[in-house]
């Protein structure tokens, strides 16, 4: 560290704050800010400033991570403050009134940041402000301090000491003292931009945190001065990976321990603080969870430094991944497909930018990677940005490998699939028809490539009210599948549960039921009773069930169907969800009262029968029709992945 003043040039564009909170000590907050803090100074070559902050003034411990022998006299944030404090009293005995934030600017230009400010690293622009000098006096002047009292003389002080230190270090990471504190609520409500909050799966620690994280967001959003943006990474810590069970049971909940599950729960709590509404953090916390090592157990060790190595056991790539959601500002509720595509594709714009003779190269791969993230959006019903992506990457492809190039056929594809999503059924069937013409020129009228093609052009002709064309398409396409593969080959059981779509949509209730049951059967055989296709299968029969007023054989298979997705994603996923809420308006329509629904334990205990016979017997295959219910479109993965390209989606549950 250098006895010399620290002279930082600002920087071309701002920096952010970025606190780090717990509610209970013992999470291993310090250590995790050390480590983020290691890994952000690292970045462009080791010229990036980062300043770590010690504001956990009654228990610091931030210094021991980087220890120095000669900088224990050093001042640092008590310091600073009883500076700030004094110079607020010397302006407060005057005449004129100021502005608050000239005057809190004016304090802090006099105060100055540099003295209480030393660096760490020598390998890198890492810096550290500690809590303060420890000496014999440390104890009685922290408890002089009155930080409630320091706010209301001059409200934007904190705020403009963040923006102050942003314009010389690209992060400000700030370790916020435990619990419920004055100094807490300015680190975590004042301060930052992230609010990083460190937590250990127990109710104490989940129900502090949230807490926090209520009271900081209402307050960003009530108070006028401080409506910025405030976004929050839930980072759980000290997790035993070699306890599967209690590891899921405190991620995803269990209703019969009465443990709430702290993915359900951050995402409860960001659908309130955000006004969403629909929050889906698996993504994050498959990649986001530090595990519980001994280097959290021993000493102040900084893992990063430890072990470079980073392997998939390593706390390093746990860190890393977290950084690839914090360091670029990402939301936790996108998914960790979605950042890499996001991150490929800024990295292919600037290259393009800077142009260089791999231009065309970059060009194709920027356009493969719009073609992803847009069916990815695509399927999360983000409808505008899928349609922007799609186009880019279509024209990117025409325009580079021409119109009959396979890359080029499969935007196209992908592309009809968004219009019809968005009821822009004359566009999409525009492509539709281009690529069925391509595809029968180039490989022939019954090649796997052609068939798919032309099943989406029928898919298309059936959502425009041209059931009886569509229907003609779908059953010379399953002619075809039967003699080349078989009546139960997978391509044709797609078929044939896309001709079961369209004679839904013709009203023939009992031709439809009977050929979903046959793929049911069929999938059932092939694939299990709990492949994603089989449970789309029971999904379109229950709903076909539904409208001919069986709702007991109906309830029966998406009894199976949530029981299933319970089983295999949780009860939070966005899957269960839609299981469940089918289900409980079946059980409404039945007259079940909301009171006497079965919980989800319930569910996993009394599952529902596989064998649709069983489900068939306790309806005594009723027939009726019931109205207003809608369909459900059935998978065609495997028609489309032969063209690159998912199937079309389920339409909203709610």
């Amino acid at each position: 560290m250098e006895p010399n003043p620290l002279i930082l040039p600002p920087l071309s564009t701002s920096g952010e704050v970025i606190t780090f909170y717990s509610y209970k000590g013992g999470t291993g907050r310090t250590m995790a800010l050390s480590n983020i803090g290691v890994l952000l100074a690292r970045q462009q070559n080791a010229t990036t400033p980062v300043l770590m902050i010690d504001w956990d003034l009654e228990a610091p411990g931030l210094h021991h991570y980087f220890p120095d022998p000669h900088q224990d006299d050093r001042p640092g944030v008590l310091e600073l403050f009883e500076a700030c404090r004094e110079q607020l009293q010397r302006r407060r005995n005057g005449l004129a009134a100021q502005d608050d934030e000239a005057l809190a600017h004016e304090v802090l230009a006099a105060v100055g940041w540099e003295q209480y400010v030393s660096r760490v690293d020598q390998g890198s622009q890492l810096y550290l402000m500690r809590a303060g000098r420890f000496d014999d006096s440390y104890g009685e002047r922290l408890a002089a301090m009155h930080w409630e009292e320091l706010f209301n003389s001059c409200p934007a002080l904190f705020r403009c000491f963040g923006e102050r230190l942003s314009r010389h270090f690209r992060h400000v990471l700030v370790d916020s003292r435990t619990g419920r504190t004055d100094s807490a609520g300015i680190c975590t409500t004042l301060l930052p931009r992230k609010l990083v909050v460190v937590f250990t799966p127990n109710r104490q620690s989940l129900e502090g945190v949230q807490a926090l994280v209520t009271r900081a967001t209402v307050y960003r959003r009530s108070h006028e001065d401080e409506q910025r943006p405030l976004l929050v990474y839930p980072l759980p810590s000290r997790i035993e990976m070699g306890d599967s069970a209690q590891r899921s049971q405190w991620r995803r909940g269990d209703e019969r321990q009465r443990i709430l599950g702290y993915q359900p729960s951050f995402e409860a709590l960001i659908r309130d603080c955000y006004g969403m509404q629909q929050v889906s953090l698996e993504s994050y916390f498959d990649e986001v969870q530090l595990q519980q090592t001994r280097i959290f157990a021993y000493g102040e060790q900084v893992a990063v430094r430890l072990d470079q190595g980073g392997d998939r056991f390593s706390l390093t790539r746990t860190f890393e991944a977290f950084l690839e959601w914090l360091a670029p500002g990402y939301f936790p509720w996108q998914s960790h497909r979605e950042i890499k595509l996001l991150a490929s594709i800024d990295e292919a714009r600037r290259t393009l930018e800077a142009g260089g003779g791999a231009a065309r190269a970059v060009s194709q791969l920027l356009a493969h990677d719009l073609s992803l993230l847009g069916d990815l959006y695509r399927r999360e019903g983000k409808l505008r940005p899928a349609l922007a992506l799609l186009e880019e990457g279509l024209v990117l492809r025409q325009r580079g490998l021409g119109e009959d190039h396979p890359d080029t056929l499969s935007s196209k594809t992908r592309l009809a699939a968004a219009l019809r999503q968005q009821g822009k059924l004359e566009e999409a069937l525009f492509l539709d028809e281009c690529v069925v013409e391509a595809r029968e020129r180039l490989l022939g009228a019954e090649h796997v490539d052609t068939l798919a093609a032309r099943s989406n052009q029928a898919i298309t002709l059936g959502q425009q009210g041209r059931v009886a064309e569509a229907l003609a398409i779908q059953d010379a396409i399953i002619d075809a599948y039967v003699r080349l593969l078989g009546p139960e080959h997978l391509l044709t059981l797609s078929a044939k549960a896309a001709r079961a779509d369209l004679l839904l949509l013709r009203g023939d209730l009992e031709h439809a039921r009977n050929l979903q049951e046959q793929v049911l059967a069929a999938r059932k055989r092939l694939l299990g009773a709990e492949h994603a296709d089989t449970l789309r299968s029971k999904t379109a029969l229950a709903h076909t069930l539904l409208r001919m007023q069986e709702l007991d054989a109906a309830r029966s298979l998406l009894e199976a169907v949530l029981h299933a997705h319970l089983r295999r994603l949780g009860p939070e996923h966005p899957e269960s969800a839609t299981a469940r809420e089918q289900l409980t308006d079946i059980h409404l329509q039945l007259g079940i009262p909301p009171g006497e629904l079965p919980l989800v334990h319930e569910l996993h205990q009394n599952a529902a029968m596989d064998d649709y016979g069983d489900a068939l017997a306790l309806s005594g295959r009723s027939r009726g029709q019931h109205p207003a219910n809608g369909l459900w479109a059935r998978s065609t993965d495997e028609l489309m992945a032969l063209d690159g390209y998912l199937s079309s989606p389920r339409p909203p549950s709610r």
